[in-house]
């Protein structure tokens, strides 16, 4: 494929913004080359600056579950955008949408809305600590909320011991004494959850965490996992904070929330719910969000937050998405069945013979390629299971695949996306796209 118009504006952008980019991993620095600049999306497809066309599984990362433009979406986008994109005042679509997400999920009572997956968890926290008057905050490796300070956070040698200063800032700019108050844990493991509740019960808020972890990897929990961790926490009278900002309204209406019945105090949520518009919201009982201004202490501000435009894209949505008895839900786990099968089907005896194989972790309409050793088939729960040659091999695949006109995620780490604007056919074209790919690629780890 040619992409001279690509390349062209790929050098503008270097001149200004930093790194050339307004997101760090859109520009390819974890696959190589240069990034692909897109000009329009229709349904399954998007079209680059050059005019090459690309089956979509990226879904720009997540929001998009009805594809590119759904018509309803853009209609009532437009009609709304006549009126006025934003008044800095209370507006009825803000009413409508809250209304329709209150009185659609029972586990909701109040939502905030904001303009950001990040701000949602920034006031979050902020919550959190407000109510419990506590301090320190939980998170797990592996599990990302958007760049707050607070989160930016990876685990330190205090960790072995659960003493000192439990957190390094992961993040230049962001001071170790930003995230002291931060505990990061591993995934999967209730012994070091009972260790850090044990000498740090009574000054933790909250803990924080993906129920499905989709942002290094699809790392599917044990549901015996995240009830212990609510437990636990209810004991010691820790807020448990479901981050949903990629799973809420993708594995189901109800999110993993609904779909598992493990009810959190506080909940994120984002992407979907703006129809693909700028949106996050927070979301829990009323005795929770009371606690936020002007009913409660706790302040949170916004001038866009709840804006006509981004209120109405996301009433257009989630109307879709609830009609017809989740119908649309029905359909895209026909999809992702549809994958995993041919996958298993079609790709994994590719790996006969190899010292290397991909497998396919799929929950709902998510998927993620898992690579490991051969003979390896032990689940991936921990992001430090990850094979180090992922990421090379990955690449390798990402390039090809983007040539054949398929656009996947510019890293080994992120999940894929499929979306109701698919047809089995297009299943049916990615998988032998992948097949062709895997088939040419060496057979051995070192030869990468």
């Amino acid at each position: 494929m040619k992409r001279k118009r690509s390349e062209k504006l790929w050098k503008r952008a270097l001149r200004v913004f930093p790194g050339g980019v307004n997101s760090p991993v859109r520009a390819f620095k974890s696959v190589g080359g240069d990034p692909v600049f897109i000009n329009r999306g229709k349904g399954t497809h998007i079209v680059d600056a050059d005019g090459n066309k690309y089956l979509d599984f990226l879904s720009s990362w997540g929001p998009l579950i009805l594809g590119h433009a759904p018509r309803k979406v853009v209609k009532a986008t437009r009609r709304a955008a006549l009126k006025g994109s934003t008044f800095g005042a209370v507006t009825e679509a803000e009413v409508k949408l809250g209304e329709f997400i209150t009185e659609s999920l029972p586990f909701v009572e109040k939502v905030r809305f904001v303009s950001s997956g990040t701000e949602a968890v920034m006031t979050a926290l902020r919550l959190a600590r407000g109510i419990t008057q506590r301090p320190m905050v939980i998170k797990f490796e592996g599990c990302y909320h958007g760049h707050n300070d607070a989160l930016l956070a990876r685990a330190g040698s205090g960790l072995l011991t659960l003493s000192g200063n439990i957190a390094e800032s992961s993040s230049p700019g962001v001071p170790d004494d930003i995230v002291r108050n931060t505990l990061v844990l591993p995934l999967d493991d209730s012994a070091a959850l009972d260790a850090a509740i044990k000498n740090f019960g009574k000054q933790i808020a909250c803990a924080i965490i993906e129920p499905l972890p989709a942002n290094a990897g699809l790392l599917p929990q044990r549901k015996a996992y995240i009830e212990y961790l609510v437990t636990l926490c209810r004991s010691h009278n820790i807020l448990v904070i479901f981050d949903e900002v990629i799973s809420g309204f993708r594995l189901g209406f109800g999110g993993y929330t609904g779909r598992e019945q493990i009810f959190p105090d506080i909940i994120t949520y984002g992407k979907i719910i703006g129809g693909g518009l700028p949106v996050g919201a927070i979301a829990g009982s009323q005795k929770v969000m009371d606690h936020l201004a002007p009913q409660g202490p706790v302040y949170q501000a916004g001038t866009l937050s709840g804006n006509p435009l981004a209120m109405t894209a996301g009433l257009a949505a989630l109307e879709q998405l609830a009609g017809r008895r989740g119908a649309t839900y029905r359909y895209l786990e026909s999809l992702g069945v549809q994958l995993e099968t041919a996958f298993q089907n079609g790709i994994s005896p590719l790996f006969a013979g190899r010292d290397w194989q991909i497998r396919l972790v799929r929950d709902a309409s998510l998927f993620w390629l898992s690579f490991h050793n051969a003979g390896e088939t032990a689940p991936v729960r921990q992001v430090t299971q990850i094979v180090p040659f992922a990421a090379t091999i990955y690449a390798r695949i990402f390039h090809a695949m983007l040539d054949r006109g398929f656009y996947l995620a510019p890293s080994a780490y992120e999940v894929g996306f499929l979306n109701a604007a698919m047809k089995p056919r297009h299943i049916e074209a990615f998988v032998a796209a992948l097949k062709k790919v895997i088939a040419e690629l060496p057979d051995k780890i070192a030869a990468f």
